[in-house]
């Protein structure tokens, strides 16, 4: 990029319909972006020693992770702070912490940034960023940095197949918080020791939410008279892997069952669990009386 050029770009949060935790273990996911949680990432002065703002509601929670993150990708590199230039500015519209993708949206553009240095090829993005996103999760599967590099709904696997994904219906799918912030590494790690336990088990419930996604992606490939017991079918048998992985317990478990009073008619976390943000399908629009707590997925 010439010193003088000016990049802009949004890059978007994830939000998950079926496959998670089974995606580390090469079954197939479904996610799309969530357009109301972005970041505007604006680069420039790419001659200039570097400068880094933040901005946005969510903008100081980015700048606590941000440095430390940059001088592990400067590691990968091989280089050193004072090496950096370029003026970097971030416009914050995503929650750190709560299962909507922000740590992968944040590798992304770290990723982008040392590519415009000149330090990593366009293809080592993908593969950078999510080696950047380890540090957040242990393990990272790439499908959060898939979303964030790409903008649109994927079928994703982690043996390197992203399909873009077209909805043939639009179901109606909201998001809500759980009053919870899920730690990603730490519901990896549960669900790894249930392998440990009973591998048996494990592989079975991975079975299940491959079965789940494959039920889905039919769902919205029909119409929707045909596709929507389909769909519902495939969030509850997603929900039922979150529950035998014990993952939608506490006050994430109390939300959902507070979704399905209010008339939700299929419902599961979306994410790693153990907190963070719930997926919940409607037949009808939710009440206005709760809408303010949902957002559209």
């Amino acid at each position: 990029m010439a010193a003088k050029t000016t990049r802009r770009f949004r890059t978007f949060g994830k939000w998950i319909l079926i496959g998670e935790h089974a995606v580390l273990r090469g079954c197939p996911a479904l996610a799309f972006p969530i357009k109301s949680r972005y970041v505007d990432v604006e680069f420039s002065h790419l001659d200039q020693p570097a400068k880094v703002f933040f901005s946005g509601p969510h903008g100081d929670e980015f700048s606590l992770l941000f440095w430390g993150l940059v001088e592990k990708a400067l590691e990968k590199v091989g280089r050193q702070r004072s090496d950096l230039l370029g003026q970097l500015s971030l416009d914050c519209y995503i929650p750190l912490g709560t299962g909507l993708g922000a740590s992968a949206v944040l590798c992304v553009a770290v990723g982008r940034w040392f590519y415009f240095l000149g330090w990593i090829s366009k293809d080592q993005i993908y593969g950078f960023s999510q080696s950047l996103e380890d540090l957040f999760h242990g393990e990272s599967s790439g499908v959060d940095i898939a979303v964030a590099l790409k903008g649109y709904g994927l079928c994703f696997q982690r043996s390197g197949e992203k399909t873009p994904l077209k909805l043939n219906w639009q179901p109606k799918w909201y998001l809500s918080y759980s009053g919870k912030r899920g730690v990603t590494s730490g519901c990896v790690r549960q669900v790894k020791n249930l392998w440990k336990e009973d591998a048996e088990r494990g592989r079975s419930l991975d079975q299940k939410m491959k079965q789940a996604v494959e039920v889905a992606q039919k769902a919205l490939s029909l119409e929707r008279e045909k596709g929507w017991p389909l769909l519902l079918e495939a969030v509850q048998k997603a929900n039922e892997c979150f529950s035998e992985w014990g993952l939608n317990k506490g006050e994430l478990g109390r939300h959902l069952e507070w979704l399905r009073q209010k008339g939700a008619v299929a419902i599961k976390p979306t994410g790693s669990g153990g907190g963070g943000y719930a997926l919940s399908l409607w037949e009808n629009e939710p009440p206005k009386v709760i809408r303010n707590r949902l957002f559209p997925a």
